[in-house]
């Protein structure tokens, strides 16, 4: 578009193997009184998805992109982390406007969401794959504000500065903000 680079990808996936339905957890949970266990439920089954992604350069120093994925929401992921539903986007600027061409700072937003069975799988003690702490009395979706710098220390190597500002961390909104900072070294060879 806009006679500049671009892609646009749809990607679908099916992961297969032991894995727990929430429901079942649940229902086990209620008949015991103890804790949602999903380790007690798993059998060998499947959880599809799908994700969109549009990254499109808007000019040779302006890029922007869009995301979207949704997985099956009734069976736990055992591959990335707790998310049935997710939206992002954002740009990214080279640094060739204040003379740096190889610097790339960037800003991003993210919405995470989970499904009413997951919720309620992990409100009734229920621990999923990073979350999980006995009880999500209060759900919302998880809201991610990102901002990165990248800077060049030479055509093969780059420093990144990452920050992140977290609203309803692991969809809790008792939790949060969470304020998060990291750093990356990359060289290549």
């Amino acid at each position: 578009m806009w006679g500049q680079p671009g892609k646009f990808k749809i990607t679908g996936f099916l992961s297969r193997g032991r894995a727990g339905r929430y429901q079942d957890a649940i229902a086990l949970a209620q008949i015991t009184g103890q804790p949602a266990d999903i380790t007690a439920v798993r059998n060998y089954t499947s959880r599809p998805g799908v994700s969109i992604n549009l990254e499109q350069q808007v000019s040779p120093t302006v890029g922007v992109f869009v995301r979207a994925g949704w997985a099956d929401p009734n069976v736990e992921p055992w591959d990335f982390t707790d998310i049935d539903r997710t939206v992002s986007g954002g740009i990214s600027l080279n640094g060739k406007s204040w003379g740096r061409p190889d610097d790339t700072i960037g800003i991003a937003g993210v919405v995470n969401s989970i499904s009413g069975v997951h919720q309620a799988f992990l409100d009734a003690g229920g621990l999923g794959i990073l979350i999980g702490d006995g009880q999500l009395p209060n759900p919302g979706s998880e809201k991610i504000l990102e901002a990165y710098y990248s800077y060049a220390l030479s055509s093969a190597t780059r420093i990144t500065f990452d920050y992140q500002y977290i609203i309803n961390p692991a969809y809790n909104t008792d939790r949060g903000p969470v304020h998060a900072f990291a750093g990356r070294f990359r060289a290549q060879f």
